[in-house]
C-alpha cells in the first residue's frame, strides 16, 4: 500500500477498495441518476456482478447522450442492498472501470426496490467540444 506524503508526514492512505480519495473537476458537468440493472424496461434478478455491469453498461449510455463516458466520470455514488455483496460490487465496479481512471466513491446500505441488489449514481465532466 502506498500513502500519498505531504512534508514527510502521511497524510491519506490509499483506498483499499476500487476508488480514489480525491478527484479534481472542472465544468460542465453532469449529474446521472440513480441506475438500476434494469434489462429493457424489465428487472431480472442476478449475481451482483452482473447487476453492477449492467448498472455501469445504463451509466455509459446515458452519459454518451452529453458526449461523456465513464472515463469522464469524476463521483459515483453505489447503494446496495446487501453489504455483503461490496466485495461482488467492488469486483466489477474495477472491470467497469477498466483502463479508465477510478472516481471518487461512496458505498452505503439501501433498501432498494423490486429486490435490485444496486443502484449507481455519478457525476461526470462533460468533454468541450
Amino acid at each position: 500500500m502506498t500513502d500519498h506524503e505531504h512534508g514527510g508526514a502521511t497524510v491519506v492512505p490509499e483506498p483499499l477498495a476500487a476508488y480514489v480519495n480525491v478527484v479534481e473537476a472542472e465544468g460542465p458537468l453532469a449529474f446521472v441518476s440513480g441506475q438500476v440493472p434494469i434489462v429493457g424496461d424489465t428487472y431480472e434478478p442476478a449475481p451482483i456482478e452482473e447487476e453492477t455491469a449492467r448498472c455501469l453498461a445504463r451509466i455509459e449510455a446515458v452519459l454518451a447522450t452529453v458526449g461523456a463516458g465513464l472515463g469522464d466520470v469524476v463521483r459515483c455514488g453505489v447503494h446496495l442492498a446487501d453489504l455483503a455483496d461490496f466485495a461482488g460490487m467492488d469486483a466489477a465496479y474495477r472491470d467497469g472501470f477498466a483502463g479508465r481512471p477510478l472516481p471518487a466513491r461512496t458505498t452505503v446500505g439501501a433498501q432498494l426496490a423490486l429486490g435490485i441488489k444496486v443502484e449507481i449514481d455519478c457525476v461526470a465532466r462533460v468533454p468541450r467540444a
